[in-house]
């Protein structure tokens, strides 16, 4: 179902049902497909999946500074029976939007879990976080928390499909707050005119710059899902108190799309679920490999295959990159950073950095989330001499494929070549990631498992290692508790900064 969003005078009075928000609103409080999603072992599976995903990339950055600061001001909020942190166990529980605001900075800091790319970018695993935590401290059950997961992802693809914020220069949490909204929404069973004003309030407070993925990225960049999951979960729990929001938010004439989108004259179309169609869009979601930003990864494997090619890098004259408008203009050249070519730059830039990136890559023939970030190795000579030599520019037939809208022909990779200083040339291209769907290794479940054993080396106990697992993998049978029981644990004494502080306000 295709739904059509163009701004509407006030003087038409849009009735709610044919607006944006109540669209998504019916999605989430649709009882046939959410019945549908337990049924539906693809879906299942993939919602597994990124459980262990998320838990993979959060445990390896749970002393990381800003998952630390996010914990302690988490542990400032403190509620019996409320929700868990990565790390700490069931022992320690805290306000649910608290905990989501930091075990989604946990998730998000290394750059290392899901993503999906259309006319916008979207990590919709940002998802999990304030969901789980919202069922622990409503004592919802693991098939109330698959659908209402189901439900989140399918929103926020649906926008990432038909938006774009980017081109507005607005941060992509705008569409990952409603999002968040509506499956809460659908976990905890709510009416249309419910979720229909939590997300509401959810796009109206979700608006902010692209600034934070420009020049100088800060750790913000981490803290914008545990943000947009405070914002989520504050405008569900005021919507149950029958409290209403802006409307219409998307249509309305001083809305988001008359000064914040395309303005007065544009038109979005939507696509949606029809009635009774169960959301499926996490099976369109793709998974990392590597520790940097997703339209990195398939130039990341591109780079060990052409490196062997390579017997000398103080020959290389240049290398220019080939590939889409949006990885040109946000993670290449095009974006003129220059911050993307500054050894002394933070983590947060330089993982948005195609020419740090592929310089580091063709180097070393492998790609770690910490090592390939450390400041020494960014300030190496030969590798800065490399990095300034390399250069993006968009291709037409790359950007083509970037939005085609068959998945079998969209592609997020590139044509890189390697010009030595004889003239002469090495070239080679990939469409996708080899961890992609069509790639050469797709991540199946094994590969998540080998994901969590690699990123928690030691830390993570084989009995909790298991506990975790057998939780994960049976999500839509996990009763209450079982679900309370859902974040991982490490060893009493190991996860740093592990009580509340004095620094701050809380």
């Amino acid at each position: 179902m295709i739904h059509r969003v163009r701004v509407v005078p006030s003087a038409e009075r849009l009735p709610r049902e044919e607006q944006l928000a109540w669209k998504i609103a019916e999605v989430a409080s649709d009882e046939a497909a959410g019945r549908a999603v337990v049924a539906d072992r693809e879906v299942l599976e993939a919602l597994s999946n990124r459980l262990i995903d998320n838990a993979a990339v959060a445990l390896a950055a749970i002393d990381r500074e800003p998952v630390a600061n996010a914990r302690t001001m988490a542990l400032a909020h403190p509620r019996p029976r409320g929700a868990t942190l990565f790390g700490l166990g069931e022992s320690v529980t805290v306000d649910a939007e608290w905990a989501a605001w930091a075990n989604a900075t946990a998730v998000r800091e290394l750059d290392f879990h899901d993503t999906f790319l259309a006319a916008d970018y979207a990590h919709p695993a940002d998802n999990i976080a304030p969901l789980v935590a919202v069922a622990q401290q409503t004592g919802r059950d693991g098939a109330a928390l698959a659908r209402g997961l189901a439900v989140a992802y399918q929103v926020q693809v649906s926008l990432v499909t038909a938006i774009s914020l980017h081109a507005h220069k607005k941060d992509h949490m705008a569409h990952l707050a409603p999002a968040t909204a509506a499956g809460i929404g659908a976990m905890l069973e709510l009416p249309t005119a419910v979720i229909y004003q939590a997300v509401q309030q959810a796009v109206h407070t979700a608006f902010t710059t692209r600034q934070s993925r420009k020049g100088e990225i800060s750790s913000w960049k981490a803290y914008v899902p545990g943000y947009s999951a405070l914002l989520a979960i504050v405008a569900v729990d005021r919507a149950m108190r029958g409290e209403a929001s802006p409307s219409p938010i998307y249509e309305g004439e001083d809305s988001v799309i008359a000064w914040m989108l395309g303005g007065s004259g544009a038109v979005y179309d939507v696509p949606l679920p029809s009635p009774g169609e169960p959301p499926r869009a996490v099976l369109d979601t793709f998974s990392k490999e590597h520790s940097a930003e997703y339209q990195a990864q398939a130039l990341i494997d591109l780079a060990f295959r052409m490196r062997e090619r390579v017997t000398d890098w103080d020959r290389v004259a240049r290398v220019l990159v080939r590939t889409s408008h949006h990885t040109h203009f946000v993670i290449g050249s095009g974006a003129n950073d220059p911050q993307k070519y500054d050894p002394s730059a933070t983590r947060e830039t330089l993982d948005h950095s195609i020419p740090y990136i592929l310089a580091v890559a063709l180097q070393d023939g492998r790609w770690h989330h910490v090592n390939s970030y450390l400041p020494e190795r960014a300030a190496r000579t030969d590798t800065v001499r490399l990095w300034r030599r390399i250069e993006t520019v968009e291709d037409p037939a790359w950007t083509a494929r970037y939005h085609d809208p068959d998945p079998d022909r969209k592609a997020f990779g590139g044509r890189v070549e390697i010009t030595l200083d004889d003239g002469s040339v090495i070239a080679d291209e990939l469409e996708v990631a080899h961890a992609h769907a069509r790639g050469a290794r797709p991540l199946d479940r094994a590969a998540y498992v080998a994901k969590l054993d690699a990123l928690t080396d030691d830390r993570l106990e084989p009995e909790e290692r298991a506990r975790f697992l057998g939780l994960a993998e049976r999500l839509a049978r996990l009763g209450p508790e079982d679900v309370r029981a859902l974040i991982p644990a490490l060893p009493s004494g190991t996860v740093t900064r592990a009580t509340r502080d004095a620094r701050g306000i809380f």
